[in-house]
């Protein structure tokens, strides 16, 4: 009996332990969230149906709900048609028909590990953000 009453004791408090939140854990932001953190401070300007391939150097995806491109100080954010498949862990292959990507172009997803083609992005309009002057 004794030995059944430790058994459940530290099968309880080990439970308890994976049930308690981590000291380091950090809370998961949505898609939405994670956008609208990278743009505080920022204003949206006109959109734009292309870009020109030199400002798409530097890229981030954000989850289900945007492509972000640097261009120095400017960020331009594409929210495809059809995002809620973007996946950061994804490799996206661009099919680009002259210097610029247009809205309306496709771009293929890829899993990153097993090489096999996941999805489809239909890209909409650029619209660049800018700081606000103080």
């Amino acid at each position: 009996m004794r030995k059944f009453a430790a058994t459940a004791f530290f099968s309880l408090a080990a439970a308890g332990l994976l049930a308690a939140p981590s000291v380091g854990a950090r809370e998961r932001l949505s898609g939405d969230a994670k956008l609208a953190k990278l743009l505080d401070g920022r204003v949206a300007g006109e959109g734009r149906n292309c870009l020109s391939s030199y400002k798409m150097r530097r890229m981030q995806v954000i989850d289900g709900t945007a492509i972000v491109y640097r261009d120095g100080s400017t960020l331009w954010v594409n929210i495809p048609a059809n995002a809620e498949h973007l996946d950061d862990s994804d490799v996206m292959v661009t099919r680009m028909f002259g210097s610029s990507l247009c809205r309306q172009d496709i771009v293929d997803t890829y899993d990153r590990s097993g090489h096999f083609m996941n999805g489809v992005i239909f890209l909409g309009d650029f619209v660049p953000y800018r700081r606000v002057d103080s």
